[in-house]
């Protein structure tokens, strides 16, 4: 049995402060870097005129304004923007948003709403839901709910390019966290799957590169989770009880210091099989049925 099937990481990972992706796409690096944002967060000018829509706004720090600005004039020949759209609600995406419109205005910013999460950014927000169609010169955006990262996320389908922007469903490099609060992998692989039937030529993350063998990124995210879970049951029978030994039993490869993340996807695993009846938890300590 393989160790993993997602092996690239975002450890060492470079990208430029902004970039052009393609005739409607260019990125605006958020300027976070850290071991689960890579470089940082992706935010995103989309469309052809000299207004382009700003999908997500990074987590507010003061160097991205003025790189933002100089970015869209660099890549989009533009001053102005159109509006924000979000991924979800979590800081690396919505962060920015305060600062971004105190540079460009009071600009609508539309996202699926999370009650109780959304109120925390004091930014007025325009709720949309699966399906709902986004436009501006040269792009057409259509939104898809899919949870599991968080629930309120959002991927968007590019019509023009057939490309998905994949939030922080799907990164560029590495695998994802599942969160408790929010989150679920029950919901997580349906989201995959579900992105399985698009028309898809790339993939946009919201951290790493573009992906350009789109569904073979999403086969390997489906299988790396199926092969977690079968090594998490191989750990219960083992005779395993809690998380930190289960941890140390399946990520041999990872230094020792990401163990605690590596527990909280362990335990996304084991919240997962206890919803489905296959394991049950006193404390701790977690049992096969």
């Amino acid at each position: 049995m393989p160790q993993r099937i997602v092996t690239d990481s975002m450890a060492g990972l470079r990208m430029p402060d902004f970039d052009v992706w393609s005739e409607r796409v260019a990125t605006v690096l958020g300027q976070n870097p850290g071991p689960f944002t890579g470089p940082g967060t992706n935010t995103y000018l989309i469309g052809t005129g000299k207004r382009p829509i700003l999908l997500d706004t990074g987590i507010g720090l003061e160097v991205y304004d003025p790189l933002l600005v100089r970015g869209l004039a660099e890549t989009k020949g533009a001053r102005e923007l159109q509006e924000i759209l979000l991924t979800h609600v979590h800081q690396d995406h919505i962060g920015g948003v305060a600062q971004v419109r105190a540079r460009f205005g009071e600009l609508k910013v539309s996202k699926k709403a999370w009650p109780g999460k959304d109120e925390a950014y004091n930014v007025p927000l325009t709720y949309i839901e699966d399906g709902a169609c986004i436009t501006t010169d040269g792009a057409t955006l259509r939104a898809i709910h899919t949870p599991g990262h968080a629930q309120d996320h959002l991927c968007y389908y590019l019509e023009e390019e057939k490309a998905l922007f994949t939030g922080d469903l799907v990164l560029g490099a590495g695998t994802t966290v599942v969160p408790e609060e929010g989150g679920g992998l029950i919901a997580y692989m349906a989201s995959l799957r579900k992105l399985l039937t698009f028309d898809i030529a790339v993939i946009y993350p919201a951290h790493g590169p573009a992906i350009r063998d789109p569904y073979k990124k999403l086969r390997d995210y489906i299988a790396h989770r199926e092969l977690r879970e079968q090594q998490i049951l191989d750990a219960l029978q083992a005779g395993m009880r809690e998380i930190p030994s289960i941890v140390k039993r399946i990520y041999t490869d990872v230094p020792e210091f990401l163990h605690d993340a590596a527990g909280n996807s362990v335990l996304s695993h084991l919240l997962k099989l206890q919803k489905e009846g296959v394991v049950r938890r006193e404390g701790t300590q977690w049992f096969l049925l």
